[in-house]
């Protein structure tokens, strides 16, 4: 038995071999493994005893559950018109800018991730964005080179 299957077998003994599992199995399989790849969905569907249509489309239909391979941080930005209206387009672009980056795609290196999302629940202080489970607010461009700075300070980058 390989690492997922392991891993899968794990988690399903803990959440239960129910559909109503699967999300909570998908958000554990992603926090370990940093996304959920084909084979984990298929090994999960195997493991609740679920088509594998219904767990890729559970899997699919959620915007925190990465399906393809994603870097270290993963940074979403907010997409709603609050924070379009406060600057959101501005922060995109100094990120892209410092990043080296555009939207959907990853840093060569693997520690970025740029990806736009349905509101964040911030709205009352737009722009907003999160890196992992960080969530930071009333972002400028300033702001928010300031921060990836921080970020790559982090791992020895410059």
């Amino acid at each position: 038995m390989d690492s997922i299957q392991s891993l899968i077998k794990n988690l399903a003994d803990q959440h239960g071999r129910k559909r109503e599992s699967l999300l909570p199995i998908m958000q554990a399989i992603v926090e370990q493994e940093n996304y959920l790849s084909e084979y984990s969905m298929v090994e999960l569907a195997r493991e609740v005893d679920i088509p594998a249509a219904d767990v890729y489309g559970t899997a699919t239909f959620y915007s925190f559950i990465e399906t393809k391979p994603a870097g270290k941080y993963i940074i979403r930005i907010c997409k709603t018109i609050a924070c379009a209206m406060k600057g959101k387009n501005q922060v995109l672009f100094a990120i892209q800018d410092m990043l080296k980056i555009k939207l959907g795609e990853t840093t060569p290196d693997k520690r970025f991730s740029l990806l736009e999302s349905n509101c964040l629940g911030w709205c009352h202080k737009a722009p907003a964005m999160l890196i992992n489970n960080e969530v930071y607010t009333e972002l400028t461009p300033e702001k928010v080179r300031e921060i990836l700075a921080d970020y790559m300070k982090k791992n020895g980058q410059n």
